[in-house]
């Protein structure tokens, strides 16, 4: 693996508390890794809570909640945010991109909350990335990195 595919796992690693593997072969993996994580995300000047801020507000903004949870999720894992600050983000999102888009964001703040509450620390860390990290590849490859 070269560097700037090594250095883009790390970051994205880093940024979702995941344990991506490497996959070879799939050029929209390779943008993704390669640019996204291994050149924007890995820029100085903003911290990832800033980064992630934005990100969540452009993903509730386009209604996308399967990337809303994804961005939730890896905010209260890496500590970034708390349950209480992302339902602010949607009350104050709310006076920008409405009612319906903001609620998106509510309504996965409570979901992935939920979800982390019932699972408790009981879960085992590995599974719960190699879970977190097939949802991811399934959501851009339409299948998991076991089929």
């Amino acid at each position: 693996m070269d560097e700037q595919r090594r250095k883009g796992l790390d970051k994205m690693n880093e940024v979702y508390a995941w344990d991506m593997p490497n996959i070879e072969g799939d050029d929209f993996f390779a943008l993704t890794v390669d640019h996204l994580f291994g050149n924007i995300w890995s820029r100085p000047g903003l911290s990832m809570r800033d980064k992630r801020l934005m990100t969540l507000s452009v993903v509730t903004a386009l209604g996308l909640q399967d990337l809303t949870e994804v961005q939730v999720n890896a905010a209260l894992e890496n500590d970034e945010l708390t349950e209480e600050e992302l339902k602010e983000m949607a009350i104050f999102l709310t006076q920008y991109v409405g009612f319906p888009l903001a609620s998106g964001l509510n309504g996965v703040v409570s979901r992935v909350s939920g979800k982390r509450k019932k699972k408790g620390s009981g879960e085992d860390t590995a599974e719960k990335k190699r879970a977190n990290v097939n949802a991811a590849v399934k959501m851009s490859t339409g299948r998991t990195l076991d089929e």
